[in-house]
């Protein structure tokens, strides 16, 4: 055998090793991610909320699901161009999670914002498609195991029902957030304060301090950032996802006072960039009822669902609260009886 084949020879094994050590390793990581994860369950009072119906017995007290007030389900997807149909695990994942509140009596809006990393449990399944059965993971992977469209957003509908203890889901919309730059200069750009550091190494007009009038990509980068080098930084960037609902709603408020065809604008821009089972004049209508408002949309209009983030030594995890997000449920979608 010569020199060279010897050295092939040894260079092949020593990448197998490679191969398995890593497999084994990996394999260890999610053991003890398994293990990790339970335990801060359980050290936080984690329960999963029991599905309700039409009719809730809560701490003595009767309530009935108003009719009027409907949950679509709003999904920021992390992936850009048109949501085409994928293989399982190669969608995406749900990087940003809505419940919209319509209520289609009064014009009003609420949105409940889910954070994505939190803990609940979602359909697994195999590379092929094949559901595995359930496990509580973070509620962004949801969306993972389904095909990148319908799917993946039938997955994400059922574990945010599950979440918040079976209420019914009564539409969904999914958009990839690469929309964003376009939607931001469709109302003529938003205006926000720059709260954190970072941004600034991705556009130099993003000094924390600053106040900015976003525009193109700028508005990306504001909605999406976060620095993964700090604990729940997932769930610190939500504060400039609601200045940036706050922001938006405002400025297309003022945008449809000029152009009454703007919420078409809107939705005939982003039509082959998101998926939903909504009528057109279903999401038209909630449109309407922004644009229309006497009032502004602001902070006690954009609510999150109660609960901790939990470092453990692999993930950031978000813990909610079953007892505050039942009653939150209860005071957006139900009515006492």
């Amino acid at each position: 055998m010569t020199k060279k084949w010897k050295l092939i020879k040894i260079l092949t094994g020593i990448f197998l090793l490679i191969v398995l050590v890593w497999f084994f390793w990996y394999s260890y990581i999610l053991y003890q991610r398994k293990i990790e994860m339970s335990k801060s369950i359980q050290e936080s009072n984690y329960e999963i909320v029991t599905p309700t119906d039409s009719s809730v017995l809560y701490d003595g007290k009767r309530y009935e699901r108003d009719p009027s007030i409907k949950a679509f389900l709003c999904i920021g997807v992390d992936s850009s161009g048109e949501l085409e149909q994928r293989v399982t695990g190669d969608g995406g994942q749900a990087d940003g999670v809505f419940v919209v509140a319509y209520d289609a009596a009064r014009d009003q809006v609420k949105i409940l914002m889910i954070p994505r990393d939190t803990m609940t449990p979602i359909t697994l399944t195999d590379l092929s498609g094949n559901v595995l059965g359930k496990d509580v993971q973070h509620i962004t992977l949801a969306y993972g195991y389904g095909d990148g469209r319908e799917l993946s957003c039938q997955r994400m509908a059922e574990a945010v029902s599950e979440l918040l203890g079976g209420l019914t889901i009564d539409g969904y919309l999914a958009m990839n957030t690469s929309m964003i730059s376009q939607l931001n200069d469709l109302v003529g750009g938003v205006t926000v304060h720059i709260e954190n550091d970072g941004m600034e190494h991705r556009d130099p007009a993003l000094i924390k301090g600053n106040e900015v009038k976003l525009s193109g990509k700028q508005a990306e980068i504001f909605v999406r950032y976060r620095d993964i080098t700090i604990d729940n930084s997932a769930l610190h960037r939500m504060s400039q996802q609601r200045e940036y609902i706050e922001g938006y709603m405002e400025a297309i408020q003022k945008q449809a006072a000029r152009d009454d065809q703007t919420i078409v604008k809107i939705m005939n821009m982003i039509e082959d960039h998101m998926i939903t089972n909504l009528s057109k004049d279903q999401y038209l209508n909630i449109g309407k009822a922004v644009l229309y408002s006497d009032e502004k949309l602001g902070q006690d209009d954009i609510l999150t669902i109660p609960g901790e983030g939990v470092v453990t030594d692999y993930f950031d995890e978000y813990h909610y609260d079953p007892d505050g997000t039942r009653q939150m449920v209860l005071d957006l979608f139900y009515r006492e009886r």
